[in-house]
């Protein structure tokens, strides 16, 4: 799945539904932020690096990611150190908050969409360990460009979200 994130010609959406993924990704960072540890300096350098090269080629990276409040401390850790960092190399995120309105989406798993032709639905074990990721035939691409704009429809900008409920 990796080269997708080298080929992409024009945006890489990212829809996100899990309430912890500590095992997966950046796991120092996560105990750091646990034990009440400032962020570290070099926080999330390399993807840093990927997204603001990806921005300043005019390629669109964003996500949308499925929450109910109150949120789990993976999700404090994930919007407050991760989104409030990745936001600064370009990386655009969105909140669909379904506290109080129910999901337009519940059905449907993580997944990253290139292009809006490639999809690739990801997999995590039931503790929040990534556990790979199928690259879907283009022929299924309208179906997650269809969650996409569902996702997107029903969803805040973070940095207005965050405002009212940011912790």
């Amino acid at each position: 799945m990796a080269e997708l994130f080298d080929d992409f010609k024009q945006e890489a959406f990212r829809l996100e539904t899990l309430d912890d993924c500590g095992r997966s990704g950046n796991k120092d960072a996560y105990q750091l932020f646990l034990g009440g540890k400032p962020k570290p300096q070099d926080y999330n350098t390399d993807w840093l690096d990927e997204v603001r090269e990806n921005v300043d080629a005019g390629r669109r990276m964003y996500r949308v990611h499925v929450v109910t409040r109150p949120l789990t401390p993976y999700l404090r850790y994930e919007l407050g150190w991760g989104y409030t960092t990745n936001s600064t190399a370009g990386e655009e995120f969105f909140i669909l908050d379904v506290t109080e309105q129910p999901n337009p989406v519940a059905d449907v798993g993580d997944f990253w969409l290139f292009d809006s032709v490639t999809a690739a639905p990801m997999h995590y074990t039931p503790d929040g360990e990534f556990s790979g990721a199928d690259v879907l035939p283009h022929d299924r691409a309208d179906e997650y460009v269809g969650y996409r704009n569902t996702a997107l429809a029903h969803a805040l900008p973070f940095a207005d979200w965050w405002a009212t409920y940011g912790e």
